[in-house]
């Protein structure tokens, strides 16, 4: 799950390699268009449904936080 996360992240920062733990709203490069992006990747690749209760800045603030969140959410059951 972790490399796909950071596969994807990769793609809208070119030239600069996230730590885990880094703060991707910081890096300025995040607007509203990469979060409906971002949500939807998740959606569909690890199958899971955002809620808006979901919808925190901590939840995909970094490869860290955002691999926790989606290990919670594949972990509930349906």
């Amino acid at each position: 799950m972790k490399q796909k996360i950071k596969t994807y992240l990769a793609k809208f920062f070119p030239g600069h390699e996230l730590a885990d733990d880094e703060d991707i709203f910081k890096l300025g490069f995040v607007n509203s268009m990469f979060a409906l992006q971002l949500v939807n990747f998740v959606e569909h690749e690890f199958g899971i449904v955002v809620e808006n209760e979901d919808m925190e800045l901590d939840n995909f603030r970094s490869i860290r936080s955002l691999l926790g969140f989606v290990e919670r959410k594949v972990s509930v059951p349906a």
